[in-house]
């Protein structure tokens, strides 16, 4: 399956409840395109939301370009890692992750605060084991 290029970006309610102390993952959609696995080049478009103001702190759909990195090997949160192995491209998937597991105590710029919990809205674009496609500029 090939993520369809119409999908457009999601909008993310307000929790306004207290925020979890584990990962939450959500499939909002569930794609029937390749599933990601740990190790894999995945590229993905998503809105992130602070927990405590509801404010978009980031959006790839902002950019026009979905992120690519290798999942499950420390390039990006320990969140993202773990929420999206086993997701499958072409799904939307909402994942609610505590403090621990995104920036901590540090926080992130003037954009995340120090102990933030954090909500994104993944979109799965494509996975791909290293190396394959990279004829094609994808992998």
């Amino acid at each position: 399956m090939v993520f369809n290029e119409n999908t457009t970006k999601p909008d993310i309610d307000f929790p306004g409840d207290e925020a979890p102390a584990d990962l939450v993952i959500e499939d909002i959609e569930v794609g029937d395109g390749p599933q990601a696995q740990a190790g894999d080049q995945i590229r993905a478009h998503y809105v992130g939301v602070a927990w405590s103001t509801g404010e978009e702190f980031d959006s790839s759909w902002n950019r026009g370009e979905p992120l690519g990195f290798q999942v499950g090997v420390g390039q990006v949160i320990p969140g993202w890692d773990q929420g999206l192995v086993g997701m499958k491209v072409g799904g939307r998937r909402k994942l609610t992750i505590p403090s621990h597991l995104a920036y901590g105590d540090r926080g992130a710029g003037s954009a995340i605060g120090p102990g933030e919990t954090l909500i994104f809205v993944v979109d799965l674009v494509s996975a791909n084991k290293p190396g394959a496609g990279a004829a094609f500029g994808i992998g």
